[in-house]
């Protein structure tokens, strides 16, 4: 990971009380509102940073993988669903299948997805920035600062506009 993301990382975990109080005011704006100002930001903060020189989601955590999601990663690899499950995948205490191991077994050395055009829905919209409706998941977007840099830089820049 390039310093500077470490430094994000950083950043928000020693300012863990400062997000959760402006978590509490974001969920007092008006939903269009927020989601431009995120999604503005989240176009901002993918400006300079790259994914592939971090990768830190596929390294510390997995995703809720839907039904569909095994069947293309059974197609890609050319395996049964079953076997994709059997072989990578077990059910968390949600009931919601998530990957054996960390990092992702399906991470390659140079940060590229071996399963990129079949990965999950989850991993597609990571770090879910650029959604709408971004006040239903903001307590998740609080989490996000401590694992990825760009969501780190949103929460940043977002207390300068509070």
């Amino acid at each position: 990971m390039k310093p500077e993301y470490q430094q994000y990382l950083n950043l928000a975990e020693s300012r863990k009380k400062e997000n959760k109080k402006l978590l509490q005011k974001l969920k007092k704006q008006k939903p269009k509102e927020l989601d431009k100002i995120i999604n503005e930001l989240h176009e901002q903060a993918f400006e300079f940073i790259d994914c592939l020189k971090c990768a830190n989601c596929c390294k510390s955590i997995s995703p809720s993988i839907q039904d569909n999601d095994i069947q293309k990663i059974a197609r890609s690899l050319k395996i049964k669903p079953s076997a994709v499950v059997n072989k990578y995948m077990h059910l968390d205490d949600e009931q919601d299948y998530v990957m054996n191991v960390s990092p992702c077994p399906f991470l390659m050395a140079d940060n590229y997805c071996e399963i990129y055009h079949s990965r999950p829905l989850a991993c597609k919209g990571y770090p879910h920035t650029d959604r709408n409706k971004m006040n239903q998941i903001l307590e998740l977007t609080l989490t996000n600062t401590l694992i990825c840099p760009a969501v780190s830089f949103i929460f940043e820049e977002l207390k300068m506009t509070k």
